[in-house]
């Protein structure tokens, strides 16, 4: 299957998991990386449209990964979308470059799995929070495949980092 991985940390010299994601999902055959900061800076205006959408040519999968920022995508992967899933492109009269593709999300969170739980202290669950992601894929005519999530991902130790990495590797398999 191949994929698009997009990647977007607000803060990427800071991040430790997300670049170790990256680095593993760039590591696996018929993946290809783009990073929004990397490739923009923090400049949303800069993100070239027509370069974002010709990547997206010929995958039958994307996936987005990043660290849930303030209960939400980071502000670049939000640029991302408003940008580059244009109307006449993405969906409305003849909109169907991303129909029948596979959207896969990757998050990071900072707080624990309970934190994101009914009881916790958003007493909402990942799935929730992700809302706005799985309803952009169903829009579009993708299909939403079940998100993967990594709680306490700041400062992971090296154990979690590997948990992380195998988690991510079983579902870029398929």
């Amino acid at each position: 299957m191949k994929t698009l991985v997009i990647v977007s940390h607000p803060y990427p010299d800071n991040s430790t998991a997300i670049k170790f994601l990256e680095k593993t999902a760039a590591d696996v055959s018929d993946v290809t990386v783009r990073n929004l900061e990397s490739l923009y800076g923090s400049d949303m205006s800069k993100i070239d449209v027509a370069a974002e959408q010709a990547a997206c040519e010929g995958m039958d999968r994307i996936v987005f990964m990043f660290p849930i920022h303030w209960f939400n995508l980071t502000p670049m992967l939000k640029a991302y979308l408003n940008a580059v899933w244009a109307y006449g492109w993405a969906f409305g009269p003849e909109g169907t470059a991303l129909k029948g593709k596979e959207m896969l999300v990757i998050a990071t969170a900072g707080a624990t799995e309970f934190t994101y739980s009914k009881d916790g202290l958003i007493n909402s669950t990942i799935e929730e929070v992700l809302t706005p992601m799985k309803s952009s894929a169903l829009y579009v005519g993708m299909t939403y495949a079940e998100p993967i999530a990594f709680y306490e991902a700041m400062n992971p130790s090296e154990d979690k980092l590997h948990e992380f990495k195998n988690t991510t590797l079983k579902r870029l398999a398929l």
